[in-house]
């Protein structure tokens, strides 16, 4: 073999972090992982994972359950406790494709990251670049354009009806009952 000639797997464009690796379970080469949103059934349909740890690649999911808040697995090549505890830390991927589908008026929050957000003006507000789960309901993280050498501070804005009047996901453009200086 030359050097540069082995090639690492093929990594898809449409990744998406969804969990992290919080430690073994059990004995047997089980993992336990906590899942980035409440919503983790593309964990639980997805047959192929991808790990970080020790560099980015795909791994086949022989078995997966809800184990309380938290996600348990088991992967191929992943024997004993030792095996499964050198993964922690690890982040867990899935491609986008492998998301089940929604419904009208439903959204996966990856899909928002990016969106330009204007208010009922007309007003450029910023950019979607997060968002926050704070167990009532999702806040926007909307990150103002520059002005000038100072960047403004960032905007955060309840995702809810009362607020959010239009996500039009074809423009990437959502629109808001919002003002700068709120």
């Amino acid at each position: 073999m030359t050097a540069g000639s082995s090639a690492g797997p093929v990594i898809p464009d449409d990744l998406v972090l969804v969990a992290h690796v919080s430690g073994a379970f059990g004995i047997s080469g089980w993992i336990r992982l906590k899942p980035y949103s409440a919503e983790a059934s593309a964990l639980t349909t997805a047959k192929t994972w991808w790990l970080d740890k020790p560099a980015l690649h795909d791994v086949d999911v022989m078995q997966v359950r809800a184990q309380g808040e938290d996600i348990v697995a088991h992967l191929m090549g992943i024997e004993g406790r030792d095996a499964a505890e050198n993964l922690r830390g690890a982040t867990v991927q899935i491609r986008r494709a492998h998301f089940p589908p929604l419904g009208e008026e439903e959204f996966y929050w990856v899909d928002l990251i990016g969106h330009s957000v204007v208010n009922l003006g007309g007003e450029p507000l910023g950019e979607v670049v997060g968002l926050i789960d704070n167990g009532a309901h999702p806040i926007l993280r909307v990150q103002p354009p520059l002005a000038g050498e100072k960047a403004a501070q960032e905007l955060l804005i309840p995702f809810v009806d009362h607020f959010v009047s239009k996500v039009d996901q074809l423009n990437r453009q959502m629109t808001v009952d919002w003002e700068k200086d709120y």
